[in-house]
């Protein structure tokens, strides 16, 4: 059956039934009704994945007790039975081995971000996708809302004069506490070295941060300083840090994230400012979008409006005063990954200024910023280039 007359199939790697992540990435992809999940190895116990298989109700022969497994039986049903692609859900160090087998096996990838675990692999990996032409996407889920489009949008018009300055914050505070230290999965694995990378807070939400004002101000970081800082006592990696930012252009800028603010939730906020105003997007109201102007008074601008630009109208789902959030936001970055993905099978033309999503060139460049500010770091806040 031709791929747009039925559901693009996913397979999954990690996103066990313990997991929290696995189920925000199943519930996103299959909002829209476009993609079906038809395989998995959600764990490294082969009996938890079997559990959480069967918990989805997939068949027998379709649960993997690994992910080797998944990608080599996968590729070997004939074209109308197997996955189309392939979402990795798992910790860091477990994206590189499945994304590289299944491109190399010709599946297209959905990875979580940070792309991998080092810059190297992150280089192999753009590789093999510039090689193969496969569709690869990567879950930076803030650049999916949608007046986070449409601030890209009015940066990229003009309307703001030349951009001078951008700062971008990610307040969390779950880890205020040892909670590695108390058999927390999600703290655990974060905060371990061999799991999580070189960098703790900076690799998990400052590289969120980064896409996003590169993202939404059009321009990218090319150099930067840092100052990564382990406030919770014994920790292990990183849980504070602030970078100042050079970007292209000749911009600067700021970038503040933490996960020891006691009593913030996930707090993200950006600002671009050009020489005539400002875009503001705070997630805590992610629905609205502030532009504040130098000689005029500020517009607030609110998701859903036919006074929005296309990309923001085409990535909204309800009218004006409904409000969307982070499940709507990581479905389209899912949607468009599919359209993207039927588009490039089925030889038809696609829209990708309309249905971006971030790809492995995104990856690539958070590796290299996750690098580069660790370095930085520990020479003092040396200015590296990214």
């Amino acid at each position: 059956m031709n791929i747009n007359q039925r559901k693009v199939r996913m397979g999954m790697v990690g996103g066990s039934k313990d997991a929290f992540i696995g189920a925000v990435h199943r519930n996103a992809a299959a909002l829209d009704q476009e993609i079906e999940l038809v395989c998995g190895a959600f764990s490294s116990n082969p009996e938890k994945s079997r559990e959480t298989g069967q918990s989805l109700y997939l068949p027998e022969e379709r649960i993997y007790a690994t992910w080797e497994e998944m990608i080599t039986k996968e590729s070997k049903l004939p074209e109308g039975e197997r996955m189309d692609f392939v979402a990795i859900v798992t910790p860091n160090h477990l994206h590189f081995g499945p994304a590289k087998k299944a491109l190399e096996n010709g599946f297209h990838v959905m990875v979580d971000k940070p792309l991998c675990f080092t810059v190297e692999e992150a280089e192999e990996l753009n590789e093999l996708v510039e090689k193969t032409g496969l569709v690869f996407g990567l879950t930076h889920t803030y650049s999916g809302y949608p007046m986070i489009k449409e601030a890209k949008e009015i940066v990229a018009s003009g309307k703001l004069g030349k951009i001078r300055k951008i700062y971008v914050e990610y307040p969390q505070g779950w880890l205020s506490q040892p909670l590695e230290s108390e058999d927390n999965k999600q703290a655990s694995w974060r905060t371990d070295p061999s799991k999580s990378g070189k960098s703790g807070c900076m690799g998990d939400i400052g590289t969120h941060a980064a896409h996003l004002a590169e993202y939404v101000s059009g321009l990218p970081i090319t150099s930067l300083s840092a100052q990564l800082n382990i406030v919770v006592p014994n920790r292990r990696l990183d849980d504070d840090g602030a970078i100042l930012l050079k970007f292209g252009g000749d911009v600067t800028g700021v970038l503040v994230a933490t996960q020891i603010a006691a009593g913030e939730e996930n707090n993200l906020k950006v600002r671009v400012y050009g020489e005539k105003g400002g875009v503001e997007w705070n997630h805590a109201d992610a629905n609205t979008l502030w532009i504040k102007w130098l000689d005029k008074p500020a517009e607030k601008l609110r998701t859903g409006n036919d006074y929005l630009s296309k990309a923001a109208k085409a990535n909204a789902r309800v009218p004006a005063g409904h409000p969307e959030g982070y499940l709507e936001a990581f479905a389209n970055i899912y949607r468009n990954f599919a359209m993207a993905l039927r588009a490039q099978v089925s030889g038809s033309s696609f829209d990708d200024h309309t249905y971006d999503f971030p790809g492995v060139e995104d990856g690539l460049m958070g590796m290299k910023f996750i690098d580069r500010a660790v370095e930085s770091s520990n020479e003092g806040g040396k200015w590296l280039e990214v």
